[in-house]
C-alpha cells in the first residue's frame, strides 16, 4: 500500500486547506516531519487514520477533538487520502460530525458525518461507496488490514511503540489477539465446553428418555381390550440385549412389541365393522333419495299444470303486441325520409334568414341590393387588389415608431458617451502620482523586511530555550516526586521483607501445635511414628497459616517490582531533568520569556513588512492594468463616437422615406390602416351577400327532391300519410322489449307443454309420498356407521402410537450407547483445547506463542546489526504465577554476560533499539499473515531525543535501510542531528493568526 497525497482542512490544528504530496518525497525515500511542540506534526497522521478507518487512536475513550478550534461557523471540516493498493489509485474523503449555521433561520444545526470512497480515473473519481458502512466494507476488502494492524505496521504511533515490548504476558496476549484475529480459538474453547456438557447431558437424557416412553406405552397399552400380556423369556421373539441376561430395560421393550401386535390385530377387527356399517348406511341413503325424487315430481307437476293455465290467458294481449310490432317495421323504412323532408325545410328557412342579414350589411356598405352574385365577387376582387397594394405601406408606417425611438436613443448614448470620454482622461492624468506614492512607499517597508530572516531564527532558538527552561522547572517537580517516590517504594520493599521472615519464623515455631491437631489415636505419628500421644502441642492463638505466608510473599513480589520501577523512573526523570537544563543554555525562564517577546515583535513588524510588500506589488500590477484598461477604454469610446454619428444621418433619411409614402397611402383616410381596414370591410359583405343568394337557391332545390322521395316511401310502407307513419314509429328499445316478451312467451308455452306431458305419463298419484320414515331408517344407520369409524380410528391411533413409541424406545436405546462414546471424546478434546495441562496453556494462547516466535526472529535481525551482536530478543512459554497467560513471555539475551533478563532492565537507548527492531518485524508478521501486502509507506512517530550520537546512527542505519524496494519513510522527530541528516523535509509551523500550515522542501 503507497500513500500518495493527504489533503486536511477545518481538521486538528489545520483552518484552511493543506495538502501534503507524498510523491513528492518518492525519490528519496527517507523524510522528517518537522515543527515546533504543538504546530501537529502528529495530526497528519491523525488525519491519516480518520480518513481510511474513521476514527483516530490518541482520542479514542476521551474527548474527540476532530474539528479544529480555529475554524469560523462557516468554514468545512474535511479529511482526504489517496492511496494505491493492489495496483488500484483509491481516494476516501470524510467529514466528522460538527455544529454550522443553519441555511435558513438562526442557530446551530449539526452537520452530519459523511464519508466515500473510490477510484481515481485521471483528474474524476468514480465514487463505488458513500456510506460509512458500505466504505468500511471496501477498506476492508482492499486494504487488508484491520485498523489496529494499520497501526502498528504503517503508522508507528507515539506512545504505542515500546507497547509491546514492555508489555506483560496479558496485554501482550490482547495485542496479538486484536492483530491476528485469534478470539476465534477462544470460541472455539467456548464451544468445546458447551459440546462436553451437552454430551453428558445427552447420556443422562436417554435415560430419562427411554423411561418416559416406556412408561407412556404402558399407559397406552391399558386401553387394549382384554388384553393377556404374559412376560416373555428372555432374548425369545426379540434379540433385545447384547449379553447373556436380559436388563428390565429390555423386558419391557419386548412387552411393549407385545402391545403392538394386539393393536394392529384390533384394528383389523375394527375395520371389518366399519365396511359393514357404510354399505348399510349406502342402502338406506338410497331408499331415501328414490322417495325424495318422487316427491319433487309431484310438486314440479302440479307447478306446471298452473303456469299452463297462466300462459293461455295472456294469448290475446300478446297478439296485440305482434301486430303493433309489425306496423313498427314498416315504418322504420320511412323514418329516413321524413327526417331528410325535414332537414331540408329547415334549410330554407335558414337560407332565407342568411339572404336577409347579408342584404342589410351589403346596403350600409354601397346601397346596392340588386345586383346579382356575378356582379358582388367582381367588386371584392377589386377591394382585394387594393388591400395588397396598401399593406407594405401599412408595414412602414407600424415601424416608423421603432425608428425614432432608436433615433433617439443613439442621441442619448451621445451624450453619456461623452461624459465617460472626460472621466477615463481624468483618471489617466492622476496614475504617474499614484505610482510614485507607491515606490515610496516599498523603499521604506523594503528596509525593515530584510531583517526577518534573522528576526526568525533568533526567536526560534529562544522558543525553543524557553520550552526546555520551562520543561526543566517541570521536571524538577517531577524529579523530586520521583525520589520520593523511590524512597517510599524502598521502604516498602523493605517493610514486606520483614513481614515475611516474621511469618516464616512464626510458622516454624507452631509446626509442633499444627501437627498435634493432626494426631489420631491409634494411628502413627508422621514425625516418630508412634501410636500412642501422651502430650501433644498446643497450637498458639497466632498460628500462620501456608496461605499467611503465600499472601506475603505476593506483597514482597509487589513490592520489589514496585521499587525496581520507581527506581528506573527516578533514573528517566534524572535524565530528562538534565538534557532539558542542557537545552536551556543555564537562563531562566523570566529572561527567556522577555527576550523571546522582543524577538516575537521585531518578527511581527518584519512579517508586517513583508505583507506590506506583498501588497504594495500587487497594488503596482493593479495600477498597470487600470491604466492598460483606461487607455483601452478611451480609444473604444472614439470609436463608438464617429460609428454612432453615422447611424444618425441614416436614420434621419430613412424616417423622411417612409413619411412620404405614407401620406400618398393614405388617401383621405386618418391612416393606411385605416383605409385598409374600410375596404375589408367592403370586401367581406360583397361575398357574405353573394354567397347567401346562391346558399338559399340550393336550399330550395334540396326541399322540393326530398318532399317527393317521401311520397314515395309513404305509398312503399302502406301509409296512408304522414301522421300515420309518424304514429306507427318506436324507438329501438321498444321494439326490443316487445319481441323480448312475444319470444319469452311463447318459448314458455312450448317448454311448459312439453314438460307437462312428460309428466302425466309417470303414475305419481295425487298423496304426497311419505319421506320421513326413510329420513328416520338413514339417521340409524348413519349413528352405526359413525361408531364404528370412531371405534376404528382410535384403534388405528392406539397402534400407531404404540408403534411410534416401540421405534422411539429402539432408537433411544441405540443413542445411549452412541452418546456415552461420543462425551468420552468430547471430554478429552476441551480439556486439552482449554489448556487444563501442565504448561496452563491453551489453544488460543498456542497459535499466538508461534506467532510470536516469527516476530521474535523478523526483529533479532535488525537487533542483531543495531546492538553490534550483543542483544537478542528469546519468546518464553515459562509457566506464569497466577492467572497471566504462560507461552508469551519475551526475555533479553546479554550476550556479554550469557544471562537472559527482562527488557524493562534495558536503558532508554537500548529500550528505543529493541522496540524499533520488535515494531519492524511485528510489521513483516502481520503483513505477511495478512497476504503479503506491500508497505510501501511508513510513518514512525517516536521520540529520537533519548539516543546517544552512536545509537542514534545506528538508528539512522536503520531507518535508511527501510526504503529498500521503493518504500517512502516518514519519520517525527525534533533532533536537530537528524534535521541535518534528512534534507527532505515536512515542516509544520504555526501561522501569526494560530492556526498550522504545511510546507514541503525536497533535496535537490
Amino acid at each position: 500500500m503507497r500513500i500518495h497525497r493527504v489533503e486536511i482542512e477545518g481538521f486538528g490544528p489545520f483552518r484552511t486547506r493543506q495538502v501534503v504530496d507524498l510523491d513528492a518525497y518518492a525519490a528519496d525515500g527517507l523524510f522528517l516531519i518537522g515543527g515546533r511542540t504543538g504546530a501537529g506534526k502528529s495530526s497528519i497522521l491523525d488525519a491519516v487514520a480518520f480518513a481510511i478507518f474513521g476514527s483516530v487512536p490518541r482520542y479514542e475513550g476521551g474527548e474527540k477533538r476532530l474539528r479544529s478550534d480555529h475554524c469560523e461557523p462557516d468554514d468545512p471540516t474535511s479529511v482526504g487520502v489517496e492511496f494505491t493498493s493492489r495496483g488500484t489509485r483509491w481516494r476516501i474523503e470524510r467529514a466528522p460530525e460538527y455544529e454550522r449555521p443553519k441555511r435558513r433561520g438562526e442557530g446551530m444545526t449539526t452537520s452530519p458525518a459523511t464519508s466515500r470512497m473510490g477510484v481515481v480515473v485521471g483528474e474524476d473519481v468514480e465514487w463505488k461507496a458513500v456510506r460509512d458502512r458500505d466504505v468500511a466494507v471496501l477498506v476492508a476488502e482492499e486494504i487488508g488490514l484491520t485498523k489496529d494492524q494499520f497501526l502498528q505496521v504503517i503508522l508507528l504511533a507515539q506512545g504505542r511503540f515500546a507497547e509491546f515490548l514492555l508489555a506483560g504476558n496479558n496485554d501482550r496476549q490482547r495485542l496479538l489477539r486484536t492483530l491476528f484475529g485469534s478470539r476465534r480459538f477462544e470460541e472455539y474453547e467456548a464451544e468445546l465446553g458447551r459440546r462436553k456438557s451437552d454430551a453428558e447431558g445427552a447420556v443422562a437424557h436417554g435415560v430419562t428418555a427411554l423411561t418416559a416412553v416406556l412408561d407412556h406405552a404402558d399407559t397406552l397399552a391399558e386401553a387394549l381390550p382384554e388384553i393377556v400380556a404374559p412376560e416373555p423369556a428372555a432374548g425369545a421373539d426379540r434379540d433385545v440385549t447384547a449379553g447373556p441376561v436380559a436388563s428390565p430395560e429390555d423386558l419391557r421393550l419386548a412387552r411393549l412389541a407385545l402391545h403392538e401386535r394386539r393393536a394392529r390385530h384390533e384394528v383389523e377387527i375394527a375395520e371389518a365393522v366399519e365396511a359393514d356399517a357404510r354399505e348399510r348406511r349406502a342402502a338406506a341413503e338410497a331408499e331415501r333419495d328414490r322417495r325424495r325424487g318422487d316427491r319433487e315430481k309431484q310438486t314440479q307437476r302440479d307447478e306446471l299444470r298452473a303456469t299452463l293455465d297462466r300462459l293461455e290467458a295472456a294469448a290475446s294481449g300478446i297478439e296485440r303486441e305482434r301486430e303493433e310490432l309489425a306496423a313498427a317495421r314498416r315504418a322504420e323504412s320511412v323514418r329516413g325520409s321524413l327526417d331528410a323532408a325535414t332537414r331540408a325545410l329547415a334549410a330554407v328557412v335558414a337560407a332565407a334568414d342568411a339572404v336577409g342579414t347579408t342584404s342589410i350589411a351589403w346596403a350600409e356598405v354601397d346601397g346596392d341590393t340588386g345586383l346579382e352574385p356575378a356582379g358582388l365577387d367582381a367588386l371584392a376582387e377589386a377591394a382585394q387588389r387594393n388591400i395588397g397594394a396598401w399593406q407594405p405601406v401599412q408595414q412602414l408606417e407600424q415601424g416608423l415608431p421603432a425608428h425614432e425611438k432608436a433615433r433617439a436613443a443613439l442621441h442619448d448614448e451621445e451624450e453619456a458617451a461623452s461624459a465617460d470620454l472626460d472621466d477615463v482622461a481624468q483618471r489617466l492624468d492622476a496614475i504617474p502620482s499614484r505610482r510614485r506614492d507607491l515606490d515610496e512607499s516599498a523603499a521604506a517597508a523594503g528596509e525593515i523586511a530584510a531583517a526577518r530572516a534573522l528576526a526568525a531564527d533568533r526567536l526560534e532558538t529562544l522558543a525553543a530555550r524557553l520550552a526546555a527552561a520551562q520543561a526543566a522547572a517541570s521536571l524538577a517537580e517531577e524529579y523530586a516526586r520521583s525520589v520520593e517516590a523511590a524512597q517510599a517504594a524502598l521502604r516498602a520493599r523493605e517493610a514486606a521483607d520483614r513481614e515475611l521472615g516474621d511469618l516464616h519464623r512464626r510458622r516454624l515455631g507452631g509446626y509442633a501445635g499444627e501437627l498435634a491437631r493432626a494426631l489420631v489415636d491409634g494411628e502413627a505419628c508422621a514425625v516418630c511414628g508412634s501410636t500412642a500421644h501422651p502430650a501433644p502441642a498446643e497450637r498458639a492463638d497466632d498460628h500462620v497459616t501456608a496461605e499467611q505466608i503465600e499472601a506475603a510473599e505476593e506483597r514482597k513480589t509487589a513490592t520489589a517490582t514496585a521499587e525496581l520501577a520507581a527506581s528506573e523512573a527516578r533514573r528517566v526523570a534524572q535524565q530528562a531533568l538534565v538534557a532539558a537544563e542542557a537545552k536551556a543554555g543555564g537562563l531562566d525562564v523570566e529572561t527567556l520569556d522577555a527576550d523571546r517577546a522582543a524577538s516575537a515583535e521585531r518578527l511581527a513588524a518584519a512579517d508586517a513588512a513583508v505583507a506590506e510588500l506583498a501588497g504594495i506589488d500587487a497594488a503596482r500590477v493593479a495600477l498597470a492594468d487600470e491604466e492598460a484598461l483606461l487607455a483601452a477604454r478611451r480609444d473604444a469610446l472614439g470609436e463608438a463616437r464617429s460609428e454612432r454619428a453615422a447611424r444618425i444621418r441614416s436614420l434621419d433619411d430613412e424616417i423622411a422615406r417612409v413619411r412620404a409614402r405614407i401620406a400618398d397611402a393614405q388617401g383621405g383616410a386618418a391612416s393606411v390602416a385605416e383605409r385598409i381596414a374600410a375596404e375589408r370591410t367592403r370586401a367581406s359583405a360583397a361575398t357574405a351577400f353573394a354567397q347567401a343568394q346562391r346558399d338559399a337557391a340550393r336550399a330550395e332545390r334540396a326541399a322540393s327532391d326530398a318532399a317527393d322521395a317521401l311520397a314515395a316511401a309513404l305509398d312503399d310502407a302502406g301509409f296512408a300519410d304522414v301522421e300515420a307513419a309518424r304514429a306507427a314509429i318506436r324507438e329501438p328499445a321498444t321494439r326490443q322489449a316487445l319481441e323480448q316478451r312475444i319470444a319469452r312467451h311463447d318459448a314458455d308455452l312450448r317448454s311448459t307443454k312439453a314438460t307437462l306431458v312428460d309428466l302425466e305419463l309417470l303414475v305419481l298419484g295425487a298423496e304426497p309420498i311419505d319421506v320421513a320414515e326413510a329420513e328416520r331408517a338413514l339417521a340409524a344407520a348413519s349413528d352405526a356407521r359413525d361408531d364404528a369409524q370412531a371405534r376404528l380410528g382410535a384403534m388405528r391411533q392406539l397402534a400407531t402410537s404404540l408403534g411410534d413409541a416401540l421405534a422411539r424406545a429402539d432408537q433411544a436405546h441405540r443413542q445411549i450407547a452412541e452418546a456415552a462414546r461420543e462425551a468420552a471424546v468430547v471430554r478429552d478434546l476441551a480439556d486439552a483445547v482449554a489448556g487444563r495441562n501442565g504448561k496452563k496453556m491453551d489453544l488460543e494462547t498456542f497459535v499466538l506463542a508461534a506467532e510470536l516466535e516469527g516476530i521474535v526472529e523478523a526483529a533479532n535481525r535488525r537487533l542483531d546489526e543495531m546492538s553490534g551482536g550483543r542483544y537478542a530478543l528469546r519468546h518464553t512459554d515459562a509457566v506464569v504465577y497466577r492467572s497471566a497467560a504462560s507461552g508469551l513471555g519475551l526475555e533479553v539475551m546479554d550476550r556479554f554476560t550469557g544471562q537472559a533478563r527482562s527488557p524493562r532492565s534495558l536503558s532508554g537507548g537500548e529500550t528505543f533499539l529493541a522496540s524499533l527492531a520488535l515494531a519492524l518485524g511485528l510489521a513483516e508478521v502481520v503483513t505477511n499473515r495478512a497476504g503479503g501486502i506491500a508497505l510501501d509507506t511508513l510513518f514512525i512517530d517516536e521520540g529520537f531525543g533519548s539516543l546517544d550520537a552512536e545509537t542514534l546512527d545506528v538508528a539512522m542505519r536503520t531507518l535508511d535501510g527501510l526504503r529498500e524496494g521503493g518504500r517512502t519513510v516518514g519519520v517525527i522527530s525534533h533532533v536537530e542531528a537528524m534535521k541535518e541528516q534528512i534534507p527532505a523535509q515536512l515542516r509544520v509551523d504555526r501561522s501569526p493568526h494560530g492556526w498550522s500550515v504545511v510546507s514541503q522542501e525536497v533535496s535537490v
